[in-house]
């Protein structure tokens, strides 16, 4: 029950992205038509569907994804100052490429047989599903580790290490800059108001 109403919940977050990306008019076609795939990827394909749909399907779900990400990048970067909504949608970034890298994986495992080994000690299945491969790619984004769960194919390595690198970098130079950016636009914006709650003060003595 807890799995599908999971699947559930994933659709709707799609349905929720596509709502949420609507400021973008004319790539509005495009992200509707990729969030089809998507919704059905969560509706009706098992995680161990193998064949040549089910990766196609996939496939279009990062698409999906990656089009999203940059929507909100774009957003981001035309803002001039940074505000909440902008540290908002750095952080939604930083979500959406963990789950993007998750979906990268399960193709990889798709069409690569045996691309990724479950310790047996500390899992009860042998084939990793969909909850497997996004705890292996938060704890690979994070840098946090993945027991339990191992890249053995060469492909999946290589993500595995770009997805580190880049996690890395993105919290380290773009999300903290932005922050920083942030924190100095309050600061300047409460010295403004301080200097003219002291004029008005000075002109009324």
């Amino acid at each position: 029950m807890g799995y599908y109403a999971f699947r559930i919940i994933g659709a709707l977050i799609i349905l929720l992205t596509v709502w949420a990306v609507t400021f973008s008019r004319g790539l509005l076609v495009l992200v509707m038509v990729l969030a089809v795939p998507s919704i059905l990827q969560h509706l009706f394909f098992h995680p161990h569907s193998l064949g040549m749909l089910p990766f196609i399907n996939r496939i279009l779900s990062i698409g999906f994804d990656l089009i999203i990400i940059a929507i909100i990048s774009q957003h981001i970067f035309k803002t001039e100052q940074p505000n909440s909504e902008t540290i908002f949608g750095a952080l939604c970034i930083y979500l959406l490429l963990g789950f993007t890298f998750a979906s990268i994986y399960s193709a990889i495992s798709n069409r690569v047989q045996d691309a990724f080994y479950l310790a047996p000690t500390l899992n009860h299945h042998a084939i990793p599903d969909r909850f497997d491969f996004i705890y292996f790619s938060f704890g690979t984004l994070t840098e946090l580790g993945t027991p339990g769960i191992t890249a053995v194919a060469p492909l999946a390595r290589s993500i595995s290490l770009l997805e580190a690198i880049l996690g890395v970098l993105y919290m380290a130079v773009l999300l903290s800059r932005l922050i920083n950016a942030y924190r100095g636009v309050e600061t300047s914006n409460i010295g403004r108001e301080e200097k003219i709650y002291a004029a008005r003060r000075g002109s009324r003595e």
